[in-house]
C-alpha cells in the first residue's frame, strides 16, 4: 500500500507539473519559416525536477499523438513521413496520393476533386504536369520532409489554385556525412516489368548535394474492345465491332542533380539540373469491322536546369531552362469496309523555354508582411508532322487509295513555329491578428500572348486562418486561376489513333480556362479534415470524342465548354485500435455541372453528382520483427465528362511490408486491383452518338527492395565528465 500510495503522489505531481505548463506557455510555436503555428504535442519545461521524476520512476510513460496538420499562414503542413511511416509507400507520387483528399484520376492528381499542382522545395518549374509526376515517381519517399497543401496558393508562389509543395531534407550542417537509398522493382500486370533506383546525398558545412538516377523498363498488353452504331447525315446506320490488341516495351531513364551553397543565414545558391530519357515501341493489331496493324516508335529527351539566389534581405532571383524533345514514327495499314490506308508517318515536338523571375519579401513589423515580384516566360514551340504513301513514297497530300479506286487525301503535312510569352507580375501581404487570426492575400495581372491570344488578365487571391483553441483551424479561401492548354493540343494536326478509324485533331484556337472557387476547411483536433467548395469554370477544355456525321471516323479533340462548375464536400477521418491498426477514411461527394453550347452538332447540358470513397487499412503484426500489412480500397460510383457516362469503378490493394536490419532494409509485396475492378469502360448514348469502348484491366503482383545507408557522422571523442557539475 505504501508503494502505491507514493506511486500516486507522484503521478498527482507530474499531472499538476504538466497542467502548469500547458497553461503558461509552449501552445504557440514557430515553424522553419517564421510562421505561427498553433501545436498540440509542445512539452517544453524548465523544470530540473521532472528529470529526477523520470528517473526515478522509468515505468510511467506518458504518451501522445502528435498532430499530422498544423495551419501557417494560408497551408495546411502534414507530417508527410508520419503519414506514410507503415504504408507501402516508396516514392513521392505514392506519398502525395496519401495526402487526405487527394486522389489518382485519369493518371493525374486532383485534390478535393480539383486539379492540383505539385512543386518541390517551392520552386515551380515549367516541366509539364506528366515530366513532373516521372521526376516525383523517381525520387525517394525517404527524402520527404513535410508537404504544404494550398488550396488556394497565393500569388507569390506564381501557380493558380489548388498547390501542393513537397519539401525534400537539406543539409543541417556540421560535420560531412554520406546518405543514400538503393531500391529495386520487380513487377507482373500480365507481363514484366522492373524498376531500380539509386540516390546519394552529401551534407557537409554550408554545402550539400546530391544526385538521384532511376530506370524503368518492361513490356506492357492491353486490349481495348469498341462497339459503336455510327449514323451518318445520310441517315446510314453502320455497326462497329472491333478488338484491338497492343504489345509495347519502353525503358524510361530518369536523372537529377541539385546542390545548394549556404553562404550565410538565409543567404543561399542553388543549381538544380533533371533530365530524362525514354523509348516505347510498339505493335498493334485491329480485328473485326476494321483490320489493320500498326507498328509505332517515339523516344523524348528532357533537359531541365534551374538557379536560384535568395538574399537575406528577402530578395530571390532565379533563371530555369527547359529543353523537350519527342520524335517518333508509325506505319500504319488499315482496311475498313471499302476504305484502305497505308501510310508512314513522322512527326516531332521541340520546346524550348526560358524563365526569369525577381520576387522580394519585407517584414512591416507589427505582424504585416509584404511581397511582390515579376515573372517572364518566354518559349517556342517547333513541331513537325509529315506524311508519307507507303505504296507510291509521296510526301505532302499523299493519297489514300479505296477499294472502287476513289482517292482520298490524307491529313495535311505540317510545320508549325508558335512563340508564346507570359508576364505575370504580383503584390501580396500577410498579416497576424495575435495568435488566432492570421490573413494573406494578393493580387496578380498576367499577361498571356500567342499567335491567336494576347490579353491581360488580373487573379485576386484571399486566405483566412482562424484558430480559436489548440487543435481547431478553420481555413477560408477566395481564389481565381487560369489553366493553359497542352503545347500539341493547339497545333493544327491529324493524327491516326489505332486503325485509322479514330483520329485526334488539334484546335488552334483552344482557349485558356478561367476558374474561380470558394472553399471552407474545418480542421478538429489537428486530423480530422472537413471542407466544403465551389468553382466554376469557363472556357474549360478537355478531349472528348465525336461521332463524324460526314464520314465513318470518330473524332477525338479538346475543345473548350461554356462552363463547368463543381459544388463539393470532403471528410477524412483517420482513427486508431491500440497499436495494432490504423486507419484512415476519406470521403468526397460532388455536384457538377457541364454545359457546351458548341460541341459539333450535338450540344450538351449535363449535370450529376457522384462519390468518392478512399480507406486505408494498416495492420500491426509484429513489432520485432518489423512486420505490417495494409488493405486499401478506393470506389468512385457513376460519373461524366462531357457526353461521356464513367461508370462505377474502384480498387482493393493489399501488401505486406517486412523491416529489418535496425530499419535499414525494407521488404515489399504488393497485389493491386485484386479484383481487376479499377479500369472504367466509358460509354457515349447522347443524341446520334454510340459507342463504348472496354479496356482490359490486369491485377498486379510485385516485390521491392529497399535499402538506405550512410549518416556517417565524425567520431566522436570522450568528453570531460561535468556530471556533478552546477
Amino acid at each position: 500500500m505504501k508503494r502505491i500510495y507514493l506511486l500516486s503522489i507522484a503521478c498527482c505531481t507530474l499531472s499538476i507539473s504538466l497542467s502548469a505548463q500547458e497553461n503558461n506557455g509552449g501552445a504557440v510555436t514557430a515553424d522553419s519559416d517564421g510562421n505561427r503555428i498553433l501545436s498540440t504535442d509542445s512539452l517544453i519545461t524548465p523544470d530540473a525536477c521532472l528529470d529526477s521524476i523520470y528517473q526515478a520512476l522509468p515505468e510511467v510513460m506518458i504518451t501522445g499523438e502528435r498532430p499530422i496538420v498544423k495551419a501557417a499562414q494560408g497551408k495546411l503542413v502534414y507530417d508527410l513521413p508520419r503519414l506514410i511511416q507503415s504504408l507501402p509507400v516508396d516514392n513521392a507520387y505514392d506519398a502525395v496520393k496519401e495526402l487526405p483528399g487527394v486522389i489518382e484520376m485519369n493518371g493525374g492528381l486532383q485534390l478535393a476533386g480539383q486539379g492540383v499542382t505539385v512543386i518541390l522545395d517551392g520552386k515551380v518549374t515549367t516541366l509539364s504536369t506528366g515530366q513532373l509526376y516521372a521526376l516525383l515517381r523517381s525520387i525517394p519517399a525517404g527524402r520527404i520532409e513535410k508537404a504544404e497543401v494550398m488550396y488556394n496558393a497565393p500569388a507569390r508562389y506564381q501557380v493558380r489554385g489548388a498547390l501542393i509543395n513537397i519539401i525534400l531534407k537539406q543539409s543541417a550542417g556540421g560535420s560531412g556525412s554520406w546518405q543514400g537509398e538503393l531500391y529495386g522493382k520487380y513487377r507482373q500486370k500480365h507481363n514484366e516489368g522492373f524498376e531500380e533506383r539509386a540516390s546519394l546525398l552529401y551534407n557537409k558545412n554550408k554545402f550539400s548535394t546530391d544526385f538521384l538516377y532511376s530506370h524503368s523498363h518492361g513490356r506492357s498488353y492491353s486490349t481495348t474492345g469498341k462497339e459503336a452504331v455510327h449514323t451518318l447525315a445520310d441517315g446510314s446506320v453502320h455497326p462497329i465491332a472491333t478488338n484491338e490488341v497492343n504489345h509495347s516495351r519502353s525503358h524510361t531513364h530518369n536523372f537529377r542533380w541539385g546542390t545548394d551553397y549556404n553562404i550565410g543565414k538565409d543567404h543561399r545558391l542553388s543549381l538544380v539540373y533533371n533530365g530524362a530519357y525514354s523509348t516505347v515501341h510498339n505493335h498493334m493489331e485491329i480485328m473485326g469491322t476494321q483490320v489493320s496493324a500498326t507498328r509505332g516508335n517515339s523516344s523524348t529527351w528532357l533537359h531541365n536546369g534551374r538557379l536560384d539566389y535568395l538574399t537575406p534581405f528577402g530578395l530571390s532571383a532565379g533563371a530555369e531552362l527547359t529543353y523537350y524533345r519527342s520524335p517518333s514514327n508509325q506505319l500504319l495499314h488499315s482496311r475498313m469496309l471499302d476504305g484502305k490506308l497505308s501510310f508512314y508517318t513522322e512527326d516531332c515536338q521541340r520546346i524550348n523555354r526560358w524563365k526569369f523571375f525577381l520576387a522580394q519579401e519585407h517584414s512591416l513589423g507589427k505582424g504585416w508582411d509584404m511581397n511582390y515580384g515579376v515573372t517572364y516566360v518566354t518559349g517556342v514551340d517547333n513541331s513537325y508532322q509529315y506524311y508519307f504513301d507507303e505504296e507510291s513514297g509521296m510526301e505532302n497530300g499523299a493519297r489514300a487509295e479505296s477499294a472502287d479506286g476513289e482517292e482520298s487525301q490524307l491529313p495535311d503535312d505540317m510545320h508549325s513555329r508558335r512563340h508564346e510569352q507570359t508576364w505575370n507580375v504580383y503584390i501580396g501581404f500577410n498579416k497576424s491578428f495575435g495568435d488566432k487570426l492570421t490573413i494573406d492575400a494578393s493580387l496578380a495581372a498576367k499577361h498571356y500572348k500567342t499567335p491567336v491570344w494576347n490579353r491581360w488578365d488580373w487573379y485576386p487571391v484571399l486566405n483566412l486562418n482562424y484558430m480559436p483553441a489548440p487543435g481547431h483551424i478553420l481555413q477560408f479561401s477566395l481564389s481565381s486561376e487560369k489553366e493553359y492548354p497542352a503545347y500539341w493540343a493547339t497545333q493544327d494536326a491529324v493524327s491516326y489513333l489505332g486503325g485509322g478509324y479514330s483520329e485526334l485533331h488539334g484546335n488552334p484556337l483552344l482557349k485558356p480556362a478561367q476558374e474561380y472557387g470558394a472553399r471552407m476547411t474545418y480542421i478538429l483536433k489537428g486530423k480530422y479534415i472537413f471542407g466544403v467548395w465551389f468553382a466554376h469554370t469557363k472556357d474549360y477544355s478537355t478531349q472528348l470524342l465525336y461521332q463524324s456525321s460526314q464520314r465513318l471516323v470518330e473524332i477525338y479533340k479538346e475543345m473548350n465548354f461554356d462552363y463547368h462548375q463543381q459544388a463539393g464536400i470532403q471528410v477524412s477521418v483517420p482513427f486508431k485500435v491500440k497499436n495494432w491498426l490504423s486507419s484512415r477514411l476519406t470521403l468526397i461527394g460532388v455536384w457538377q455541372h457541364e454545359k457546351n453550347s458548341h460541341f459539333w452538332d450535338v450540344p450538351f447540358n449535363r449535370k450529376q453528382c457522384y462519390g468518392v470513397a478512399r480507406m486505408t487499412h494498416t495492420f500491426t503484426l509484429s513489432s520485432k520483427p518489423d512486420l505490417k500489412l495494409t488493405v486499401a480500397g478506393f470506389v468512385h460510383n457513376k460519373g461524366i465528362q462531357g457526353i461521356y457516362d464513367l461508370p462505377t469503378s474502384g480498387n482493393v490493394d493489399i501488401s505486406l511490408r517486412y523491416g529489418f536490419a535496425k530499419s535499414k532494409a525494407v521488404l515489399n509485396l504488393y497485389c493491386n486491383d485484386i479484383f481487376e475492378t479499377g479500369q472504367i469502360n466509358p460509354r457515349i448514348r447522347f443524341k446520334t452518338q454510340n459507342v463504348t469502348n472496354h479496356y482490359s484491366c490486369f491485377r498486379e503482383f510485385g516485390v521491392s527492395f529497399t535499402y538506405k545507408f550512410g549518416g556517417y557522422k565524425e567520431k566522436e571523442r570522450e568528453a570531460v565528465d561535468t556530471s556533478r557539475f552546477k
